[in-house]
């Protein structure tokens, strides 16, 4: 049984007569006068606490209080944590991306769908290219084929200045996700940047030369 979502009444502030009596381990007790209650709930060092003041009699509980809330703050927060944190990884492709990048690249992608992550992909479109943008949309089309089991798509492809992207979401499923599969995520992301950067700084030297 839940504490009321105002605050409760306490000890002396009960004004009911008698109560049905709680125990701080939850068993039931039974009803008991309301100073009998208090008595019972003071000998042990605790709080009596009115959980159901509507019952007939009304629910008392003995705890301690201070104790509870704190416990409950501390749940929310965590709580309102997880939910505000939402992951969401990036995967960059080129239109023109040969078919083993692709499928190395697709693993990744699908690694971080399963891990519970939404997964941003990108085409990025240089020179010339953008006068092909349905190369870009292709290699999406395929990618969210490729992975319908494991991914719906969240936002259809869209255009935005030189980049096309796409946004997929992982299929709802339990995730069980221990803190040592997401340091190796992101590891894996924190690789992977270096290496589109690496191959970006290759083909700007190509296109000086």
């Amino acid at each position: 049984m839940t504490i009321a979502t105002s605050e409760p009444r306490l000890n002396e502030d009960i004004p009911a007569g008698e109560c049905r009596l709680i125990g701080v381990d939850g068993s039931q007790l039974g009803i008991y006068d309301i100073e009998a209650a208090q008595k019972i709930a003071d000998d042990q060092g605790f709080d009596l606490v009115e959980i159901a003041p509507d019952a007939t009699p009304p629910v008392c509980r003995v705890m301690d209080y201070s104790k509870y809330k704190y416990e409950q703050a501390q749940k929310a927060k965590a709580a309102r944590k997880k939910q505000s944190r939402i992951e969401i990884k990036e995967m960059k492709f080129r239109p023109k991306i040969d078919k083993g990048d692709y499928q190395t690249k697709k693993r990744h992608v699908l690694r971080f769908l399963e891990a519970g992550a939404k997964v941003k992909v990108t085409i990025m479109f240089r020179g010339r290219e953008m006068a092909h943008p349905d190369l870009g949309l292709n290699i999406l089309e395929r990618l969210a084929e490729d992975l319908r089991e494991s991914a719906i798509i969240e936002v259809q492809p869209k255009l935005e200045g030189r980049n096309m992207f796409m946004l997929l979401a992982p299929v709802k499923k339990k995730v069980v996700k221990t803190e040592e599969q997401e340091h190796e995520l992101e590891e894996e992301l924190e690789e992977l940047v270096e290496l589109e950067e690496l191959e970006e700084t290759e083909e700007l030297e190509e296109d000086e030369s």
